[in-house]
């Protein structure tokens, strides 16, 4: 699973809210020196309203989002920079979009049991994403197939120890 050091890696940290996404990703890119992005700004104003009024958003309003983070996630693996973004992409057909905008995505999923999401999701406040939410994205998501690059890892530690466990397994190190 090691990459190569004169290539950085690209790098999606996914899965449902209260994981852990985006803490995880952006200690990871700071780690690995890579650019960070936030898969929820890359979000249509209209999505952002829709989820925060508690309805989940359907495959037509995750299209263009999947198109713009995985044309970042393509230009940072064109340019050689390498990246690390946080996105939830739940489902493999949404990790397909992704890849097939950048091959060479490594996959992090991020898992943890509903009451360790529950807390989390209670004590986080200014994110547009509503606890009535995860319901729903606990019966969207599907695990990494064995076929698919990356790994999952168990969100409950504290997220230092997940980015210690993902950089030995992104840099053998």
């Amino acid at each position: 699973m090691a990459h190569s050091r004169s290539r950085p890696p690209c790098v999606v940290v996914t899965g449902v809210s209260g994981a852990g996404k985006s803490t995880v990703a952006r200690e990871l890119a700071d780690r690995l020196g890579v650019p960070f992005a936030e898969a929820d700004d890359f979000h249509s104003p209209g999505s952002v309203r829709k989820m925060s009024a508690g309805t989940p958003l359907d495959d037509q309003d995750r299209g263009p989002w999947l198109e713009s983070v995985g044309r970042w996630l393509g230009d940072r693996h064109t340019d050689g920079t390498g990246g690390v973004a946080a996105c939830s992409a739940l489902r493999r057909r949404y990790r397909d979009r992704l890849r097939s905008a950048c091959p060479a995505v490594f996959f992090l999923q991020l898992t943890a049991d509903r009451e360790t999401l529950r807390q989390r999701l209670r004590g986080r406040s200014g994110h547009f994403m509503p606890e009535t939410l995860l319901d729903s994205q606990l019966a969207t998501f599907e695990p990494l197939g064995p076929d698919e690059r990356g790994v999952s890892l168990d969100a409950a530690p504290d997220p230092g120890a997940v980015v210690r466990t993902a950089m030995r397994l992104l840099t053998g190190s």
